[in-house]
Formats: structure tokens, C-alpha cells, sequence
């Protein structure tokens, strides 16, 4: 005979699990900001959390995977706040600049907390949920940005508008590439702290260079001289 579940009972296990995991969440945030990444125990995190160890690791794999999940959080906050001030920018480069400068200021908060999620996000295990959730985040930065830039060519008239499907395709593949190039010079200014280059230089300034030497490269593969 198979037992029915009400919907009741499943609407209260619901509950308690959500609950868990906001305090995993609020638990792990508290402590990678207050201590760092590198000081912090899965323990501590299931101490304060109040919750045993073995079901702390049902809601994340890892440690790695806990900083996942809470700086997937900040990642999401900062890409709303750098796309309401691009919306303000009429120049392309301006734009992408205040796009990433949410990201850049928020890394500079933690910079050991935001090297590691780098590092995970780049190189943790492909079963990790959150290490999908970031890349997927990335990948709407990377998409916003080229659907800046082709928003951008098409106001201005540059190069020959995109009216079949050919040309379009080609400028959709450029705009890809240059949103995943500007996104790659965001990742070493995130990382900077760690390889010690180019010591002295404004981390925020160097951005601007790079991203506008790459939209230009953009600009002139559609066209513009």
C-alpha cells in the first residue's frame, strides 16, 4: 500500500528546510565577512547555524560551496545595482564601466573571500549547485554586456546594420566575444590582491582602459574606424 503525503505535511517539511537553509545562509555570510574564508570551519558554520554537521552538507557540498551560495547573493545585488547606473550612460564604455563597478567595489570589501569564489567558480566540481548558479550569473553579465554594445552600434549606425540574418549572427558573435573579454579583465582586477601586479595602479581605473580598448575593437570590427 503507498502512503499518501498530504499537502499539509509537505508544505511544513518545505518550511523547515527553507529555514535551515536561511540560517546556513545568514551563519555562513556572518562569518566569511567577519573572519574570512580561510579561518572559517564548516563547524562554526553548523554551530551558529544551530544545526548538525550532516545536515549542513545536505545544503552544500563544501565549504567552497558554501561561499558560493553566499557570494552568489552579492554577485546578484551588485549586477542589479551596475545595471541600473549603466541605464543612466549614454556612452557604451561609461556604461560597461558603471556596469562592473558595483562588482570591483564589493570585491575590494573581502578580497581573500572574493579570490576563492573566483577560484571556485572557475575551477570547483561541476556537480555544485551554486558553482552553476555563479557561472549562470557570469553569463548574464557577459550577455549584458554584448546586448549593450550591439544596442549601442545599432543607435549610432555603425558599420552595416544588421538587416539579415548573416550579419546579424556576426554581430552577436562579436558583441559574445567582447563581453566575455571584458568580463576575463574583470576577473584579474578581482584577483589582483593575490598575484601582487601591478602594484600602486588604480585597480578601477585600469579597468576603464582595458574595457574601452576592447569595446573600440568591437566598434571597429563592425566597422567604425
Amino acid at each position: 500500500m503507498v502512503t499518501q503525503v498530504r499537502p499539509l505535511e509537505v508544505g511544513r517539511r518545505q518550511r523547515k528546510m527553507h529555514d535551515k537553509q536561511s540560517r546556513i545562509f545568514e551563519a555562513a555570510a556572518a562569518l566569511f565577512a567577519e573572519h574570512g574564508f580561510d579561518r572559517v570551519t564548516t563547524q562554526q558554520i553548523s554551530d551558529r547555524a544551530d544545526i548538525a554537521a550532516g545536515t549542513l552538507f545536505r545544503y552544500a557540498a563544501s565549504k567552497g560551496e558554501l561561499l558560493l551560495m553566499v557570494y552568489n547573493e552579492e554577485l546578484r545585488t551588485a549586477l542589479a545595482d551596475g545595471a541600473a547606473a549603466a541605464r543612466t550612460q549614454t556612452d557604451a564604455v561609461e556604461a560597461v564601466t558603471a556596469l562592473l563597478r558595483p562588482l570591483l567595489r564589493a570585491a575590494e570589501q573581502r578580497p581573500e573571500n572574493t579570490i576563492v569564489y573566483q577560484r571556485e567558480l572557475l575551477f570547483g566540481s561541476p556537480t555544485d549547485t551554486y558553482r552553476a548558479e555563479g557561472l549562470a550569473l557570469v553569463a548574464g553579465l557577459e550577455s549584458m554586456i554584448a546586448e549593450r554594445l550591439i544596442a549601442d552600434a545599432r543607435r549610432d549606425g555603425i558599420g552595416t546594420p544588421p538587416g539579415d540574418e548573416t550579419t546579424s549572427a556576426r554581430w552577436e558573435e562579436q558583441a559574445r566575444l567582447a563581453g566575455r573579454s571584458i568580463f576575463a579583465v574583470l576577473h584579474l582586477a578581482l584577483v589582483q590582491p593575490s598575484t601582487g601586479a601591478h602594484p600602486g595602479h588604480d585597480a578601477m581605473a585600469d579597468l576603464r582602459a582595458q574595457i574601452a580598448q576592447i569595446i573600440a575593437g568591437f566598434f571597429t570590427s563592425l566597422g567604425r574606424q
